[in-house]
């Protein structure tokens, strides 16, 4: 492992691309991470592929996979979408773990999960399958693409005004909520607008309303006057808005400083000069592929400033077992699971999302990990064996042992109850605490 900290790094080193040399070796450490962070986990044979083709061939490989991503998206679009518009959120959850699992683009869901986090919307509040589904739709659309056309969406997205309780926005009583969230949540942040911006966008999204679980646009309660936002001025709509708040450099600062939590770290906050160049880049560009790509390739994610500086999130602790172990579940019972370890898929907290990081774990939840783990492993029960950890060690022509590489990569030493049957070591290994980093 490089042992280089953020500190020692300035931004031009930090963000070339990382070449592998007698102090910096490409390793079984450094393939397993990068995995766990644009994947959600790898298989064993993954994790030798990954050491045979290089980290820039690996890394190529999760950006631009081969497979046909499309045909995929168009097939799951069809099997997601809701009989009905009746609330089936329940349904539309296990299907979204299907596909994570499933994927031949894992990145782009790893993604798909990272908007779903910064827009916050709440299935329960929206009450309607089917513009969650479209929600998701939009979101994994633009997960690797463009923000500005995301946002663009975002602002005729009935999800998004729902879980706001925005279902009206008149001329006489502008929606000053949804506006400060616009601003605040979502792009130039806190500290960054005054009061009479938020009252200008609220008066540009006026018209707005949510009929039928569909935003309309009322001609007669559009305030047509002149308005001022962030220094631009115009007759704005709610698109207006979107450009505006989009082009905002204050809006490329948040949105690479939340990707920099979600794919180096969350356990030191960057400073400007370091994040500087990627915000000037997507200050211009708005592309999460190519933020994501400088990000992965990077010196400064291959460092010790990065390695496993992330926890875990339910998703990503129980999507790496089941990926490591080559098989798909039953999602139905794993979405309940995830529920009681804290993250409720189509339904965060908040409109910000869950707070992550140690909020994830307390003695309940570490708990909670624990008997998830031993039920994907039970040779019955609601994951119905599944799991064969005998099997995957049978395959690779290797012995219990191999669960400590495939799930820790050499981070942790034997437990001495882990032995040599191969359930009762996979188990020792997804239960270390080692195993709770990303």
């Amino acid at each position: 492992m490089a042992t280089l900290t953020q500190q020692q790094f300035d931004p031009a080193s930090a963000w070339a691309r990382y070449e592998p040399d007698a102090r910096r070796p490409w390793n079984l450490a450094l393939a397993g991470h990068l995995y766990r962070r644009a994947a959600f986990g790898a298989s064993w044979g993954q994790l030798q592929r990954a050491l045979r083709d290089g980290p820039q061939r690996t890394v190529d490989a999760l950006l631009r996979p081969v497979g046909d991503v499309a045909a995929f998206n168009r097939q799951y679009d069809e099997l997601e979408t809701p009989a009905n518009d009746e609330n089936s959120s329940n349904d539309l959850r296990a299907w979204w773990l299907q596909r994570m699992i499933r994927t031949p683009h894992p990145l782009q869901e790893t993604m798909t999960l990272f908007w779903h986090g910064h827009f916050g919307v709440n299935a329960a509040k929206v009450n309607s399958a089917r513009a969650v589904q479209q929600h998701l739709q939009l979101l994994r659309r633009h997960a690797l693409g463009s923000f500005r056309e995301m946002l663009a969406g975002v602002v005729k997205d009935a999800a998004v005004f729902l879980t706001l309780d925005a279902k009206a926005s008149r001329k006489a009583f502008p929606d000053e909520h949804l506006a400060r969230w616009f601003l605040e949540a979502f792009t130039v942040g806190p500290g960054r607008f005054s009061d009479r911006d938020v009252r200008e966008v609220a008066r540009a999204f006026s018209g707005c309303f949510v009929l039928q679980n569909q935003l309309r646009f009322i001609e007669r309660e559009r305030d047509a006057g002149t308005k001022r936002i962030l220094g631009q001025e115009g007759i704005f709509t709610g698109e207006d808005v979107a450009r505006i708040l989009a082009e905002q450099p204050a809006t490329a600062q948040t949105i690479v400083r939340k990707v920099y939590r979600w794919l180096i770290s969350e356990t030191a906050e960057p400073d400007e000069r370091l994040l500087s160049p990627l915000v000037e880049s997507f200050a211009k560009n708005h592309d999460v592929l190519q933020l994501a790509e400088t990000m992965l390739r990077s010196n400064l994610f291959f460092s010790a400033a990065a390695y496993l500086q992330r926890m875990k999130s339910p998703v990503e602790f129980a999507l790496g077992i089941v990926k490591g172990l080559e098989e798909t579940v039953s999602t139905p019972p794993l979405a309940e699971a995830l529920v009681r370890l804290g993250q409720n898929l189509l339904h965060p907290p908040t409109a910000k999302g869950w707070l992550g990081g140690q909020n994830w774990i307390n003695h309940a939840t570490l708990a909670g990990r624990h008997n998830l783990a031993a039920a994907l492993l039970k040779s019955d029960g609601a994951f119905g064996g599944k799991l064969n950890p005998a099997a995957v060690a049978s395959k690779h022509g290797t012995d219990a042992r191999l669960f400590l590489d495939l799930f820790l990569q050499g981070d942790a030493e034997p437990s001495g109850d882990s032995g040599t049957d191969a359930r009762r070591a996979a188990y020792a290994a997804i239960t270390m605490p080692e195993f709770q980093l990303a």
